[in-house]
């Protein structure tokens, strides 16, 4: 079963859509018993970022992440969902984040490009280009050709201080981490339950982690 975590931010039945088309059972919840029940936890979100901590905060769900993080199972951010694992981020000054990845989220500057960055992109190995299956170095990108299109819709972006704990970049002004990895915590800028075939790759090939547990935790290029 992969646990949905509802703080009543995010796209929570579109990505429950996604996994159960996909042929996994997903649940949407905010009981943290039915958290540590499952085989893989996902955190989803749109919005604010600290609107977001607030929420979890308030919900009591801060601690039970920071646990799930630490359990070794594995763990999918989706935008927002991403963006609240780092520490900081301009968008909310003095609000912290999980803090589970060094890092702060900033906002595009660029003024020729408008602002949030919407629509299709495409979402690349950092080291460019390395044929048709570069991104599968990440199990979450497993079978998905470096350069496929991903739909993004977001005004900030994460800057980790940890170079290698970026699996994939994405170009806007500014290439940009679009999705990271560091042993069992993915988590994508992008919306897979909104991105067409690629997207559902990437929630099926979370689901499979889910079902094999931890096998990959540490084992990658980018686990510490």
């Amino acid at each position: 079963m992969i646990a949905i975590v509802d703080y009543q931010m995010g796209n929570l039945r579109s990505v429950q859509k996604a996994f159960e088309h996909m042929g996994f059972e997903a649940v949407i919840t905010d009981a943290p018993e039915v958290m540590m029940d499952a085989a893989g936890l996902v955190l989803p979100g749109v919005g604010a970022f600290g609107d977001c901590y607030r929420e979890l905060n308030s919900r009591g769900l801060v601690s039970p992440l920071l646990e799930w993080v630490g359990s070794g199972r594995p763990f999918l951010g989706i935008c927002l969902g991403l963006q609240i694992l780092f520490r900081s981020s301009e968008e909310s000054s003095g609000t912290p984040g999980l803090k589970v990845i060094p890092g702060a989220v900033k906002r595009f500057t660029n003024g020729s490009l408008k602002v949030p960055h919407m629509g299709w992109n495409q979402v690349r190995h950092p080291k460019g280009s390395g044929g048709d299956h570069a991104l599968a170095e990440c199990p979450l990108f497993e079978g998905i050709p470096d350069g496929a299109y991903f739909y993004f819709v977001h005004s900030y972006y994460v800057v980790p201080e940890e170079p290698d704990v970026t699996c994939c970049v994405t170009d806007y002004g500014v290439t940009f981490t679009s999705a990271i990895w560091r042993d069992n915590v993915y988590a994508v800028q992008f919306h897979p339950e909104k991105s067409q075939d690629a997207g559902l790759r990437v929630i099926e090939n979370f689901g499979r982690l889910a079902l094999r547990g931890s096998r990959h935790v540490g084992t990658g290029a980018r686990g510490k």
